[in-house]
């Protein structure tokens, strides 16, 4: 991978961090990034943009560190109860989504 490729990914990474820390909502933003990811799934990007996109830019903005601090939290609150159906309902949603972005990006091109 060329040298440029590496700077690109770290301004990705950079710009989806701070976008995370504007929008500061771990669900709303795991839902956004969940549809883009599907959506650029399916597109025919070449390999250096789909890391870039990919590897550099939804990797930072959809970080797993804040969806495991938010159930954390819950957890800490002794609520077991309310952590199971959080921790499914995020997967199952996020899931779905990216399928629908998926869906999407086949429909459009």
């Amino acid at each position: 991978m060329k040298l440029n490729n590496f700077i690109y990914i770290l301004l990705a990474a950079y710009l989806a961090t701070f976008l995370r820390l504007i929008i500061n909502n771990n669900f709303f933003i795991s839902i956004i990034g969940s549809f883009f990811v599907g959506f650029f799934i399916n597109k025919r990007l070449s390999c250096s943009i789909k890391k870039i996109l990919l590897s550099g830019f939804f990797s930072c903005f959809t970080s797993f560190s804040g969806f495991i601090y938010f159930l954390y939290k819950i957890l800490d609150q002794g609520d077991w109860i309310k952590f199971i159906i959080f921790f499914n309902l995020i997967i199952i949603v996020n899931l779905f989504t990216m399928i629908i972005g998926f869906w999407i990006s086949r429909k459009v091109t």
